[in-house]
């Protein structure tokens, strides 16, 4: 497809050997790599009346010199140059630092073109650029990329435009054309070239539009094309559970499932009954109950004759999950814990469990995926906070039974439509209600640090036998920063509360068995009061700690308080979370009163949508999610979606290998390394 466009960028004029170097630093390969290489945004130098310019923003204006720049030097070597230019029927102010040369290269008369941030009130602008002219010459919306130290703006730019005089009669039409008709979209070619040379911006968002609809519904073309083949490649995947003992199972819970829990367990149980592979996301906020569907789910497994394996990112949790899981079944299945910590003969005979299918609920970390770990009959899988998990610890685990369900669980609320979205190769399933009886945890936001309230605060909620978490930011800049700040924070609590109240401390660079010892402890009660950066953010349950502090609590995103709030409120006494904040901008502000205000995640997920974008919120390191040239899954959420319908509407009518309109698009698809020569199979 497209084979000129593959060509190395050596063949596009003015670029050698030294500068295509630097430019595949930048990612940059092939003459298509260039010209899909998109600005990250545009420096407008749009002339304006004066009427039309907004206060303290970016402005370009075009005068005459009414006298000749003065010039006033001050400290060393540094300077204010001031010019007074007419403008329609105003004078205006240009004020220039550090560029005193222009004094001669300027008199009174000349015509000025100035770009620089505008003052309405005062008529002046502060100038970062200026030329002597008119601005005519000058292109009225400039691109701007993101460059290395090698490669100048000027210089790719004018690759780029050779690129574009030369290839760009070689770019296909990629989308069939009566969607290109019905969305009123610019052809491709044209698109392109305005994206790098915008004639306006009208043609230029008409240009974005194009590019946001051609990536999103390749981007879900991509992803519901993997799901069906993953379904059609997975039949004879029935699990013939016990509905009888099943129902008994869940009579015995000293509690009763919420509408929410049992509305996502049907869902569940509906999937591991059909012939395909369920590949399903359970999400619900901290506390809903998640725990509960997930033992019911690997006991229907079992009842079919199958195993179950539990995945989590961290010792401290799978040991949780074993121990309520245990007492949950009783004596109802054999469940073993394997961890990186399980060492030697311990380890030989759990591996022999589990090989032999003595063993039916295998409970670990990513020790599970080791090659030495064998299972007889693997069923079902259940990954939790599947987020920490990249996608191939992910496909290693599920690699190793017979095409087992998978089950992703997640206690970071996602909004539902975005998550339907956004993993479009899953089921989405949500328990957005809290169990009966649960109180909801009293949030305060305290300026200032540790004041003496706050002290005495946690020392009454210690007396009445509470605990409480103190913690401290995770600051990624610095891991020893990190370490110190916890560290410092701890002996100040030492010092105020020893020896009558007993303080902890936890952190990153403590190895496994440390951390392991300070929460066993703590959730002993050995430890009172635990100092800690955010590694208890997930999954600890301690149900005695009733008081969550989070120092610096501006620095956290509103997913991550939240799920630190979380880890209070688990037990049966009121709980309450303090965040100590002096937030200097309004985001911040908004933070903490949102946080105040409402304790339902999925509300917080969609305030923290709104004020963080989509890569903070996900968190792309961890997830996978994609990274998109020109579209922005929350900004263009309707483009987003109109583009999943779509998908969905030439996946379930075959267009792909029926249609020929669609021939550019699965040819661009099947560049993917897990849908090559698959489609057309």
């Amino acid at each position: 497809m497209d084979s000129r466009l593959q060509l190395p960028i050596t063949e596009v004029k003015g670029i050698g050997d030294k500068l295509a170097v630097h430019l595949n630093e930048l990612g940059l390969f092939t003459v298509e790599d260039l010209l899909f290489y998109f600005p990250y945004r545009y420096d407008s130098y749009e002339i304006k009346p004066l009427t039309e310019l907004i206060h303290d923003e970016k402005a370009t204006i075009e005068g005459r010199l009414m006298t000749d720049p003065a010039v006033q030097y001050y400290g060393r070597k540094k300077s204010r140059l001031t010019m007074n230019l007419q403008v329609e029927s105003f004078a205006v102010k240009a004020v220039m630092f550090n560029r005193a040369f222009a004094k001669n290269q300027l008199s009174a008369g000349d015509t000025v073109t100035v770009t620089g941030k505008w003052d309405q009130h005062r008529l002046q602008v502060t100038v970062s650029q200026f030329k002597k002219g008119p601005a005519e010459n000058q292109e009225p919306i400039q691109p701007v990329y993101t460059l290395k130290e090698s490669v100048t703006l000027v210089k790719l730019r004018k690759v780029i435009k050779s690129a574009i005089d030369e290839y760009s009669e070689d770019i296909q039409e990629i989308l069939p054309e009566d969607y290109v008709l019905s969305y009123k979209l610019p052809a491709r070619i044209q698109a392109l070239k305005q994206m790098h040379y915008p004639e306006s911006r009208v043609m230029l968002k008409h240009a974005k539009r194009r590019f946001i609809y051609e990536e999103f519904v390749i981007f879900q073309l991509k992803m519901q094309l993997l799901r069906k083949l993953q379904r059609e490649a997975t039949s004879g995947n029935a699990q013939q559970y016990d509905n009888r003992v099943l129902t008994q199972f869940v009579q015995s819970f000293p509690f009763e499932l919420t509408d929410a829990q049992k509305r996502s367990l049907a869902e569940i149980l509906k999937d591991m009954k059909s012939p395909y592979r369920m590949n399903r996301l359970l999400q619900g906020d901290v506390g809903s109950g998640k725990t509960a569907v997930a033992a019911i789910s690997l006991y229907a497994s079992i009842t079919a004759g199958k195993q179950g394996a539990l995945m989590v990112p961290t010792e401290i949790l799978a040991e949780q999950h074993y121990e309520s899981l245990t007492n949950l079944f009783n004596d109802k299945a054999n469940i073993v814990l394997l961890t990186g910590s399980v060492k030697g003969k311990r380890r030989s005979q759990i591996l022999d469990q589990v090989k032999n299918h003595e063993a039916d609920i295998i409970i670990g970390t990513h020790a599970l995926i080791q090659d030495d770990v064998a299972f007889s009959d693997l069923g079902f899988v259940i990954v939790d906070e599947q987020h920490r998990f990249g996608v191939n610890q992910r496909r290693a685990l599920r690699d190793k039974g017979l095409h087992p369900d998978v089950l992703f669980m997640t206690a970071t609320p996602i909004p539902r439509t975005l998550a339907i979205t956004a993993f479009g190769d899953m089921d989405v399933s949500i328990i957005d209600e809290m169990p009966a009886g649960r109180k909801p945890v009293e949030t305060y936001w305290v300026k200032g640090g540790l004041t003496e309230r706050v002290l005495s605060f946690i020392q009454k909620e210690v007396k009445k036998g509470h605990q409480a978490y103190v913690i401290c930011p995770l600051i990624e800049e610095s891991e020893q920063l990190e370490v110190q700040d916890a560290i410092d924070l701890y002996h100040q609590l030492a010092e105020i509360y020893e020896p009558h109240i007993t303080i902890g401390l936890m952190h990153g660079r403590l190895s496994n068995n440390e951390k392991e010892d300070v929460m066993k402890k703590f959730s002993s009660n050995e430890i009172q009061v635990l100092v800690s950066t955010t590694v208890v953010e997930v999954g600890v349950n301690v149900p005695n700690a009733t008081l969550m502090v989070v120092h610096d609590a501006e620095r956290f995103g509103l997913s991550q308080l939240h799920q630190l709030r979380g880890r209070v409120g688990r037990g049966a006494e009121q709980s309450y979370c303090i965040l100590l904040a002096d937030p200097k901008g309004d985001v911040g502000k908004e933070r903490m009163r949102i946080m105040t205000e409402t304790t339902d995640g999925f509300e917080l997920s969609e305030q923290d949508l709104k004020l963080r974008g989509p890569g903070d919120f996900f968190g792309r390191k961890q997830s996978g999610m994609p990274e998109f040239k020109v579209g922005d899954m929350v900004h263009d959420y309707r483009a987003l979606e109109t583009a999943r319908q779509d998908a969905s509407e030439i996946i379930s009518n075959d267009f792909l290998s029926k249609d020929e309109r669609f021939r550019p698009l699965l040819q661009i698809i099947e560049q993917d390394a897990n849908i090559q020569g698959r489609v057309l199979d």
